[in-house]
């Protein structure tokens, strides 16, 4: 049963990571370097134990009759079956429910993410306007103009009057916030004033003032207070300035240590166009030297040579192309006498057109007797009047007559 009570306290998330106020009774400090007490206000009593490794970090010393603000989680002691409040985390309560108050709202929002890295916006480094919300009264502001004009007066500052203590600072710091942001004429936002009480920097500690740093699409700087005061908004915002004065040197460059540099890249850039000269000058000597006219020439004569070798070899491979299309143009010429008419003409042949339309004769039915013909032969043409037609059974039989008289002959 009491490892069951165990088990559900332990992962109760409402009695995990809280803040608990009381004063202290029953203070032991054991040899192992363990505290075990009770914390107690008017109406009831509650077991705690500090280990070691939670206690060794404390700045202050624990007491019977303190009054503690403690963080904690609720667990059960199981020999004794009895649940106490393991503390890592101790405050004197003199610091006020203020102090804890803002303790809460810092690991909620923690929780949150607004403390994230990742959300925080990069500071320009360098802007054209900076936007400053604080008291115009307080010294703050002539810290912020003093210093940023001396460091870089070339940057404007526009200054929102905005109320930085008081119930209705929140509000306005909100209002300022917003209005800037609407205006969209800076690029980065100072949100301060200088020291006070944790009740006269408290309106830096509101959630309202919080979520509007974050929403903000400008940078904010957090300069609040003195070195040692902590705020949310320091949290929340994209830099925290330890002071007022502090946020002047971050948000602005340094115009002197500036100038220092930009007159080393000035030396450094001359030193290297000198350097790049002197390596380009020998360069240029060195084809200087090579333009002596002995060696112009020299390199003349060398082209001119290659130049004539050049010109033989493609006149000696036009003149062999030139033999090549010769033979060509031969055995095709010789190609076309063997079929060409005048060739055949020649021979003895001739060719007969009927008259007047010229239309060749190559059989006895394309004429007839008394037709008009002309007959071409190789070295002229005659004009004849067909007297009969024979058929080519009758010029065979001639033929083979004239063959049987000259076998006779032989």
């Amino acid at each position: 049963m009491t490892k069951y009570i165990k088990e559900k306290l332990c992962s109760d998330t409402n009695l995990a990571d809280i803040w608990i106020a009381g004063e202290i009774s029953n203070f032991v400090h054991h040899t192992s370097g363990h505290f075990y007490f009770t914390l107690k206000d008017e109406a009831s009593q509650l077991p705690c134990a500090m280990f070691r490794w939670a206690n060794e970090s404390l700045k202050f010393e624990l007491a019977e009759g303190l009054k503690i603000i403690a963080r904690g989680n609720i667990d059960v002691y199981a020999p004794q079956g009895r649940y106490n409040f393991v503390v890592s985390e101790v405050h004197p309560k003199g610091m006020g429910e203020l102090y804890l108050k803002f303790l809460q709202l810092k690991d909620r929002l923690a929780k949150e993410g607004l403390f994230d890295v990742q959300y925080k916006k990069p500071i320009p480094k360098f802007p054209r306007a900076i936007g400053v919300l604080t008291s115009t009264t307080g010294a703050a502001i002539r810290d912020i103009i003093n210093i940023s004009g001396r460091r870089f007066p070339y940057s404007d500052i526009l200054v929102v009057p905005t109320l930085v203590q008081g119930e209705r600072a929140a509000a306005d710091i909100v209002h300022s916030i917003e209005l800037l942001n609407s205006h969209g004429g800076v690029d980065v936002i100072i949100v301060g004033r200088g020291g006070g009480s944790i009740e006269d920097l408290w309106p830096f500690n509101e959630e309202n003032v919080a979520r509007a740093i974050f929403d903000s699409q400008i940078p904010i700087i957090s300069a609040v207070g003195h070195e040692t005061d902590f705020v949310i908004s320091d949290f929340v915002a994209d830099l925290r300035a330890p002071t007022p004065s502090a946020a002047a040197e971050l948000v602005v460059p340094d115009g002197n240590e500036l100038a220092k540099h930009i007159a080393m890249q000035r030396e450094a850039a001359y030193q290297g166009m000198r350097a790049y000269l002197r390596v380009n000058a020998k360069h240029m000597e060195g084809l200087t030297g090579a333009l002596k006219p002995s060696l112009l020439m020299d390199r003349v004569f060398q082209f001119q040579q290659t130049s004539d070798a050049l010109t033989s070899r493609i006149l000696k491979h036009m003149e062999h192309s030139m033999d090549m299309w010769r033979g060509r143009y031969s055995a095709l010429n010789e190609m076309l006498d063997a079929v060409s008419p005048l060739a055949t003409l020649n021979r003895g042949y001739s060719i007969t057109l009927n008259m007047p339309d010229e239309a060749v004769v190559d059989s006895v039915a394309k004429t007839a007797k008394g037709q008009d013909v002309k007959i071409i032969v190789s070295d002229g043409e005659m004009r004849c009047t067909v007297n009969s037609v024979e058929e080519k059974d009758i010029i065979q039989k001639i033929e083979t007559e004239k063959d049987m008289k000259k076998e006779k002959e032989d």
